[in-house]
């Protein structure tokens, strides 16, 4: 599949990687680097927007220390003299309405502006759109917000990723320059097969969208971090689990029609179908294209899987649907391992005589005890849907908390008749009773 995408793509050089916790890693580097250097497994690519994903995980930490809040106005963190009420929640999103670029023909001179320059020319920097209209991506965003965490943590974005990312994750090929092992990249001419190398670049402060280079080993990594962060950092040091969870939950659709991909906080999400998503996100940069992603969901998925496509052609488009083609293919062809089934405990004593068939405004559910948690599922439910998983409230023994799946965060309240039996279930409010009822004779009063 590599091999097919540089010739079809005619990619100078094409790196893919595939990280799963229960295999070895798997690479493929194809081409040459179109310089001295020989193409490898530790040949650098520019990942061009790749590099948003670290600066939103950058900004999230942030949060969790109790450095900001997501919906804190931008304005609060840094001095900008126009646009400081945009919430750092819209600009992850993209959902700010804020010019694509910083002021200035960036693209046509390839001159970005210093830190100084991009803060003063926000003045001149237009609202395309009003604030949660709709989505909008824009470099000129993130670049804001890579210049906020720096400002918090008390250092230049890039020292602050090294320290609070790339440290902790063993990404030691990743970097904000590319070194004597990079690929060279191009533009392959049309209507030839002449290779138009590219002039590298340094994208000064707009650098936290889009600067950073790196391996298709270490970005394979990264892509199996941001879809199962306890396979690669048990221990939360870089993340915890549910601020990833909250990273991939979907804030805005890319295209209001077709819904084919969405995005979260920094994050592209983009659904597979049968309940599988991949979370990640696209990079270009002159003579570079990049393509990473984790997998999450659906049958044969293994713990911490994911891919990156690095490709040194500005053209070679290719490159970009690969990453989604080699996780499907691996999750296909090399399923994860079935965990043999084990009896586990019983449930406890006062839940046993409520688990079973419940009936909620003419629906049946079932209730049961299974791993350890009280969960419940609709009885028509299709087999790869999550259920419901409930958690004790302490001290009441009769209330729950919705931890997950339907009604999550809700409450379900069991209620007794006066010999202990469990005759009526609230959850969310709704009432749940062991047989269909309708609502007709019910004494609302009580």
């Amino acid at each position: 599949m590599v091999r097919r995408v540089q010739a079809d793509g005619r990619v100078p050089a094409v790196s893919a990687a595939l990280h799963r916790a229960d295999r070895p890693p798997w690479t493929c580097a194809v081409g040459g680097t179109g310089n001295d250097g020989v193409l490898g497994p530790e040949t650098l690519f520019r990942i061009g927007s790749v590099t948003k994903t670290f600066t939103a995980v950058l900004v999230l930490q942030c949060r969790d220390a109790g450095l900001l809040d997501l919906d804190d106005p931008v304005g609060r963190h840094l001095d900008v003299p126009a646009h400081g009420e945009l919430t750092v929640r819209r600009l992850l999103s993209h959902t700010s309405g804020l010019q694509r670029e910083p002021h200035g023909d960036v693209w046509d001179t390839l001159a970005a502006p210093g830190v100084a320059a991009l803060l003063a020319d926000l003045a001149r920097a237009e609202r395309v759109l009003p604030p949660a209209r709709r989505y909008h991506y824009s470099n000129l965003g993130m670049a804001l917000l890579g210049q906020l965490v720096a400002r918090l943590r008390g250092g230049s974005w890039a020292e602050v990723l090294g320290e609070w990312v790339l440290a902790p994750l063993g990404l030691t090929a990743t970097a904000d320059r590319p070194g004597p092992a990079a690929a060279t990249g191009f533009l392959i001419d049309a209507y030839s097969d002449e290779a138009h190398p590219e002039p590298p670049t340094d994208f000064g402060a707009v650098g936290p969208a889009a600067q950073l280079w790196s391996t298709a080993s270490d970005m394979a990594r990264w892509a199996a971090f941001l879809a199962d962060p306890a396979a690669l950092d048990p221990a939360g040091a870089v993340l915890a689990p549910a601020t990833l969870d909250e990273m991939r939950w979907p804030l805005t659709v890319t295209d209001e029609t077709s819904w084919g991909a969405g995005f979260g906080l920094g994050l592209i999400l983009v659904p597979q179908g049968e309940r599988v998503v991949h979370v990640g996100h696209d990079g270009a940069m002159p003579g570079f294209l990049a393509a990473v992603y984790g997998r999450r969901g659906g049958d044969g998925t293994a713990g911490a899987m994911g891919a990156a496509v690095l490709g040194s052609s500005g053209t070679g488009v290719q490159v970009m649907d690969l990453p989604h083609r080699l996780l499907a293919a691996s999750a296909e062809h090399d399923p994860a391992d079935v965990e043999p089934w084990r009896p586990g405990e019983p449930a406890p004593a006062h839940l046993r005589g409520m688990l079973g068939r419940w009936w909620g405004e003419g629906f049946e559910y079932v209730f049961g005890w299974h791993d350890g948690a009280l969960r419940a599922r609709g009885a028509d439910d299709p087999a790869g849907k999550p259920p419901a998983v409930f958690a004790p409230v302490p001290d009441r023994p009769d209330v729950f908390r919705t931890v997950s799946g339907r009604e999550v965060g809700e409450l379900l309240r069991l209620s007794r008749d006066a010999d202990g039996t469990v005759v009526r279930l609230h959850w969310a409010t709704y009432r749940f009773t062991r047989a269909q009822e309708t609502f007709d004779g019910y004494d609302f009063r009580r």
